[in-house]
């Protein structure tokens, strides 16, 4: 995973389109399960449409929700993408107005409400991660422990063996170079190193 940009709350944008009332609403997200627990957070009963979408590493999915397909939730994508986003969900709820907008209206009042929605909203900077695992001795977890944070890692699972620890550790791919050399240099060689992600 490349270094992208999330965004840094969350946000809303709302407008009115030939009489129907659209709310746009995006937040960052960690995972699918986040994205899911958004949307059914922010979606409106009273709406007549709650469409969206999201993205996060390489998943994504996209919701019509009884608009004509490919009408709502993949122009929301496409919002999420041609912004260059990622760990990102938008919900654009619609209201009817009485108007009907044609597929290509309302390809155009959800994907573009989904974007201006995005491009107002401050961003922030996602590190690309890298997940490693360190078999070792017992003794050498508690210095493991005690220099996670000199990494900006955080610790992801530990295994008990005959042998030793097997520990899996999330940290910034420019980190992976110095947390091996450390590894490497406290176990005298003993302990190894290697990539999962």
């Amino acid at each position: 995973m490349a270094d992208t940009q999330t965004l840094q709350g969350r946000a809303r944008l709302q407008q009115e389109i030939r009489k129907s009332r659209f709310l746009a609403q995006a937040a960052p997200i960690e995972d699918a399960e986040a994205a899911l627990a958004f949307i059914g957070e922010v979606s409106e009963r009273d709406a007549t449409h709650n469409c969206w979408a999201y993205r996060c590493d390489g998943q994504y999915r996209f919701n019509d929700d009884g608009e004509p397909g490919g009408s709502a939730g993949r122009p929301i994508l496409q919002a999420i993408d041609g912004q260059g986003l990622d760990h990102v969900a938008v919900v654009v709820t619609r209201w009817f107005g009485g108007i009907k907008l044609g597929v290509g209206g309302l390809v155009r009042a959800y994907g573009g409400c989904a974007a201006e929605c995005l491009r107002l909203a401050p961003r922030v900077a996602r590190i690309a991660q890298a997940v490693l695992r360190v078999e070792c001795d017992f003794a050498l977890a508690p210095l493991l422990h005690a220099r996670l944070r000199e990494f900006g890692a955080r610790k992801l699972g530990e295994t008990h063996g005959a042998q030793g620890l097997s520990l899996d550790f999330e940290l910034p791919q420019t980190k992976i170079e110095a947390f091996t050399h450390f590894v490497r240099e406290a176990s005298r060689g003993r302990a190894s190193v290697r990539a999962l992600t």
